[in-house]
């Protein structure tokens, strides 16, 4: 188990490029099951997670080509359905919750699907019946094998319906319609997810030859067709990285550009930052956020207390809250964050509190945090990272403590970011990875 020893305390300066969406890659590189000719991606982060699922399609037959950094191509022409039903498979799956997405290109493509109770990362309750309702509409047939710890997904043929989802799940949105394109007739999927990543999905389906409308709505229609042919996509910048480096820049001063963003693509998460005081510029598309001794918790419009909660898209995403909630650490003011989504995603901000943040942890859906203004920096510490977000969310505390302090359970944070210790060395951190 590998660990990071971070020397706390040293600015960040300089320009750095955020990678390609890891939420995004997980669900295109899934779509290239979905046509027996050759599909190019570029712009694919390499990290862990996505590194996983690659190695997946392998093993089910798919050809992979690396042709450079980021830069892979994908040809599902002999799709060997087999390796779906081995330990092997179960067993790498059950490490993976973006595996989840292959269940729709497979039964689209071959009329089943099995999958493995999903991994990833331990933030509470992920449920599923999104995912299987929508199957079920489409005409599948679920099957769970207890003993195996694995649900069976089985179609003679998929007809399109209107359906409505219980929740606008990313995964179940992205599931559903890749089964949806290559189903017989007319579907509608109303309160779908609409965040870009799912807009990019659709953009790729369209034009590997599927018929979607309504995209960037919380209703897809899908006209079903045939078949799908090969296409070409650039992932997204990662917009999850993006909001990391503006709060490593706000905790660390010394001013960082961040380039190439899409910032049309950003939703609300600068004025989340910009609602703790953060000073952010935006040009064109890149983000430059300058060095600032202070920052200052905004309040509401009346004066009331200032609380920043997640939400869909357009809303914030939860998968920042973790970075926020460190920022607002050394703030001046308080903040009431509410995570609706994971019962123990806030957990981890134990680890904050012995480090000497003022957080009182409310339940396990609310956290106040009285920030210090940067009066009283973080004490170094010993933790282990629990899952990819608290991870970065931690080793930005760690940044910005007084001292040295070791993360352990690097891997969480791999699976998310790609070689974020040189990347950030670069810029003048002293991270040391121990392996």
């Amino acid at each position: 188990m590998a660990s990071f020893i971070i020397e706390g305390g040293h600015s960040l300066k300089g320009e750095i490029v955020p990678q390609g969406a890891k939420n995004e890659a997980l669900e295109v590189i899934c779509a290239t099951l979905l046509t027996s000719e050759e599909v190019r991606i570029k712009n694919i982060p390499e990290i862990l997670d996505v590194l996983h699922l690659i190695e997946l399609l392998r093993g089910l037959g798919v050809k992979v080509i690396r042709w450079g950094r980021g830069e892979y191509s994908f040809q599902a022409d002999e799709i060997s359905s087999g390796y779906a039903y081995t330990e092997e498979f179960m067993h790498k799956c059950a490490e993976l919750r973006g595996s989840v997405m292959l269940v729709g290109p497979l039964l689209a493509r071959l009329g089943k699907a099995v999958m493995a109770k999903p991994g990833g990362d331990k933030i509470g309750r992920r449920r599923m019946d999104t995912h299987f309702r929508g199957f079920e509409q489409l005409g599948a047939h679920l099957t769970v094998d207890e003993g195996a710890s694995r649900y069976l997904i089985e179609a003679e043929k998929l007809k399109g319906t209107y359906m409505l989802l219980d929740e606008a799940s990313i995964t179940g949105t992205a599931n559903i319609l890749m089964a949806a394109v290559l189903s017989e007739g007319t579907t509608t999927i109303y309160n779908a997810a609409c965040e870009p990543y799912i807009q990019q999905l659709c953009h790729l389906l369209n034009r590997m030859g599927a018929c979607i409308s309504g995209v960037a709505s919380n209703l897809l229609t899908v006209s079903g067709v045939r078949s799908l042919h090969g296409a070409t996509h650039h992932i997204l910048p990662d917009m999850i990285e993006v909001g990391s480096f503006i709060g490593m820049s706000a905790m660390l001063g010394g001013g960082l550009t961040i380039r190439n963003t899409s910032v049309e693509n950003l939703g609300i998460i600068p004025q989340s930052f910009e609602r703790l005081g953060v000073r952010i510029e935006v040009k064109g598309d890149d983000i430059v956020v300058p060095e600032q001794a202070h920052y200052e918790i905004e309040t509401f419009m009346d004066g009331s207390f200032m609380t920043i909660g997640d939400a869909p898209w357009p809303g914030l995403t939860p998968d920042l809250l973790s970075v926020l909630i460190v920022v607002a650490t050394q703030a001046k003011g308080s903040v009431l964050f509410h995570q609706k989504m994971f019962e123990s995603r806030l957990f981890f901000v134990d680890r904050l509190i012995d480090m000497g943040a003022q957080i009182i942890l409310c339940d396990p859906h609310r956290a106040v945090v009285v920030g210090h203004n940067q009066m009283q920096r973080l004490r170094a510490r010993r933790m282990t990272s629990p899952d990819i977000r608290a991870g970065i969310a931690l080793l930005i505390a760690a940044l910005s403590a007084e001292g040295t302090s070791r993360i352990e359970n690097v891997e969480q944070i791999d699976r998310g970011y790609e070689q974020i210790d040189l990347r950030l060395n670069a810029l003048g951190a002293k991270i040391l990875r121990d392996d």
